[in-house]
């Protein structure tokens, strides 16, 4: 499977996305809790950086989002 260019919706910074093999993709790395999924499902539209769910997952949810 081919990986997409996508920009994290979170920092705004590019990555691949593997959505389509995810065994493959970086974000399978991270394993998040339900609490954590519901947030980013109800905070965000796409998928987000193995950077930002790292964040997310540790508790540094509290940004703010660009204008």
């Amino acid at each position: 499977m081919t990986a997409s260019k996508q920009k994290c919706p979170r920092c705004k910074k590019g990555f691949e996305c593997k959505a389509n093999s995810i065994s493959e993709c970086q974000c399978s790395t991270v394993t998040l809790t339900e609490k954590d999924r519901e947030f980013i499902s109800g905070t965000f539209e796409d998928c987000l950086c193995v950077e930002c769910l790292k964040e997310i997952k540790v508790g540094k949810d509290n940004f703010k989002l660009p204008r």
